[in-house]
């Protein structure tokens, strides 16, 4: 029996339960967590935003060792360290076929697999996959990739969700080249990820934006040169900040609409607006086929980054190592699975960058 967080039904509060798993069957891995990151997924999932099978255990962003794997997994042996992939490419859809692993078809359909039982024998699904608010989990061979060298378990946690997507929503999505001006609208996890990857990408103008004053330091120290606490000027003062044109690329890491279309309108004309930040379908956006023609402006949506973690994860590590990553910088609270739920409050509220569990 291991400790997990358990969402009984959509709406409920996360319950602390002793789960039951089973061992590795052909092609799955059992992993022992060193550390879970909290991401606003988890409570978009919690809350019904996104749509999961319950009950089930959540938890995507994580890290951990092997203990043990089943019959025909070789890429991973037990001691291994690895991060946890909760979005795994089937590597024959269409989307795989052309290269573009992040929109794989089949990426979610181990989440409606049966994950582990209770106690009294209710039956638990992996929330996203892999299932990482737990001290242990079992999953399929390919949600497991070797954790890099040089990386503490507990710190390349945050790799597998929230610095993957800051990272491509920067590099594959907006494509950010050296000089350009950037604005990130919300500093949560994601967003300080996608803070310091625009400063590795070399753009001279980083503006960083969110509801919370307190969060000036956690940006600056990402590598935002410019702050705005977010009011209904925000746009106007982005555009004062980039020479009254607006800036080259707005990256939104919250979801809402309202904040959607400051990002849009804190584009200059010809700029990249990407959207990471998961929101509701009763979110609604509304543009004017005026201002779409006039503006010219490029609006496009980002699933995890774009990325591909197998690519990915290497760079990402060689930035680690060389100094240009800091994933202690996301970290503002390191907490236990209890804590759980006072995370979701603070995600509700927009205070804090990430909270780790840490086992």
């Amino acid at each position: 029996m291991v400790r997990a967080a358990v969402l009984p039904a959509v709406g409920s509060p996360l319950e602390i339960a002793e789960i039951s798993l089973p061992e590795p069957g052909p092609g799955q891995v059992r992993v022992r967590l060193a550390a879970a990151g909290v991401c606003h997924s988890d409570l978009s999932l919690s809350n019904g935003t996104m749509r999961v099978p319950v009950p089930a255990v959540l938890g995507h962003e994580g890290a951990g060792t092997v203990v043990s794997v089943g019959e025909g997994v070789a890429h991973v042996a037990p001691g291994d360290g690895v991060v946890l992939n909760w979005a795994p490419s089937c590597g024959s859809c269409h989307a795989c076929s052309i290269g573009e692993v992040w929109l794989c078809a089949d990426a979610l359909t181990g989440a409606g697999r049966v994950h582990a039982v209770t106690a009294d024998g209710t039956e638990l699904h992996p929330g996203l996959n892999v299932a990482a608010f737990a001290e242990e989990t079992v999953v399929a061979a390919n949600c497991v990739l070797p954790a890099p060298e040089g990386v503490s378990l507990t710190d390349a946690a945050l790799l597998g969700c929230a610095v993957l997507t800051g990272y491509g929503a920067v590099h594959h999505s907006a494509r950010v080249r050296e000089g350009e001006s950037v604005v990130v609208h919300g500093v949560g996890g994601v967003g300080l990820a996608t803070l310091q990857a625009a400063r590795i990408a070399g753009a001279a103008t980083v503006i960083a934006v969110d509801v919370s004053p307190e969060k000036e330091e956690l940006a600056r120290r990402a590598g935002a040169t410019e702050y705005v606490v977010a009011s209904d000027t925000t746009a106007k003062e982005v555009r004062r900040l980039t020479g009254g044109r607006g800036a080259d690329v707005a990256i939104e890491c919250v979801g809402r609409a309202t904040t959607i279309r400051t990002a849009w309108d804190s584009t200059r004309r010809g700029g990249r607006t990407t959207v990471v930040g998961i929101g509701g379908k009763d979110q609604q956006v509304t543009f004017n086929a005026l201002e779409l023609f006039h503006w010219g402006r490029t609006l496009s949506g980002c699933v995890y980054g774009n990325s591909d973690p197998e690519r990915d994860l290497p760079v990402l590590a060689t930035h680690i190592r060389e100094g240009g990553l800091d994933l202690s910088a996301l970290v503002t609270d390191r907490i236990g699975l209890e804590d759980i739920p006072a995370a979701f409050t603070a995600m509700r509220e927009g205070r804090g960058g990430r909270s780790l569990v840490v086992f």
